[in-house]
């Protein structure tokens, strides 16, 4: 049986760190989705009408937080890295939202030619189906994102692992509240 493939330690960070990430993505944006599947759930069964795509939201979540790293990786969004945070974090926020709202139809427009559809009959589903739903899943999508990214930003600006000590370290939070 031949060795596996060394990997060099900063390439085993590197992959480390691109794991955990992706979890932190998938994890973020699956409790997104559910929550728009409970939603949606319990407003359809309050019409008596059956619909629980936990398992669809859950795969969801794993393919957008995949789209969401390489869009990182090509610096979507990263115009107004250097202004004030609110400009940074609302430009990569509709970036990204743009980003996620393109790969919906082109992934709505695959299960349509799966299902013999036109690819117009397909995209037409994007959002819910509807233009009043497309805006209302837009809307939400961006007030779920500007929050991801003004904390990753934010982190980033306090520099690497400050951000969560001080959420999750009372030393840091209480010497933070001392400095300040």
């Amino acid at each position: 049986m031949k060795n596996p493939i060394p990997i060099s330690a900063p390439v085993r960070q590197r992959l480390a760190d691109e794991v955990k990430e992706f979890a932190i993505v998938a994890v973020y944006l699956g409790v997104y989705f559910a929550a728009l599947a409970y939603l949606k759930s319990a407003i359809l069964a309050a019409h008596g009408v059956a619909f629980a795509p936990f398992g669809f939201a859950i795969a969801k979540a794993l393919i957008c937080a995949k789209f969401v790293l390489l869009g990182r990786a090509l610096r979507l969004g990263e115009t107004f890295k250097h202004r004030p945070l609110i400009w940074a974090t609302l430009h990569k926020a509709i970036a990204f939202l743009a980003l996620l709202l393109f790969l919906d139809a082109v992934e709505e427009a695959i299960v349509g030619l799966i299902h013999h559809q036109s690819v117009a009959e397909s995209v037409a589903h994007v959002g819910g189906g509807t233009f009043a739903q497309l805006i209302a899943t837009s809307v939400i999508g961006l007030l779920i994102l500007i929050p991801f990214f003004a904390f990753r930003m934010l982190g980033e600006r306090l520099g690497e692992g400050n951000l969560f000590r001080l959420f999750f370290n009372r030393g840091a939070a209480d010497q933070a509240a001392r400095a300040g």
